[in-house]
């Protein structure tokens, strides 16, 4: 049984959901690890992680449509210290999470066909956020 880890950081264009699908998929190629359990974890709380359909173009901007009709800017939050998205995102990454579990076989995430995982900024201007990427196994 063998466990490694790293940190990846993601440069986002303000509110957007950002694949980062790709990235986990080539550090976990290049890991030496075939089958275990991968464990990703955003470490802010203004930001989260989700997984869903990314091959319809239409779904990130669904979702953030709807995460923005759901809990909406605005007077009502006394807290506002960085703006009137902040309270908003904090919401959003609560309801959304900051962690995923995915099973791994033969060095490959275990996701369904159409499924990705994805960065979710909360936030309405541009940030660069920390994933931090942990697998167990052998």
């Amino acid at each position: 049984m063998r466990q490694i880890h790293t940190t990846l950081t993601i440069a986002t264009q303000g509110q957007s959901l950002n694949e980062c699908t790709h990235e986990i998929a080539d550090w976990l190629g290049d890991s030496g690890i075939s089958d275990g359990l991968l464990t990703i974890f955003c470490q802010h709380t203004s930001a989260s992680l989700l997984i869903n359909e990314n091959a319809a173009r239409e779904v990130p901007g669904d979702i953030l449509r709807w995460l923005d009709r759901t809990v909406p800017e605005g007077s009502h939050y006394a807290h506002d210290d960085e703006g009137p998205d902040d309270m908003p995102a904090h919401i959003k990454a609560m309801l959304t999470g900051n962690s995923l579990t995915i099973p791994v076989a033969a060095g490959q995430m275990m996701l369904g066909t159409w499924q990705g995982v994805f960065l979710a900024e909360h936030r309405a201007r541009p940030h660069r956020r920390r994933i931090i990427l942990h697998l167990l196994g052998e």
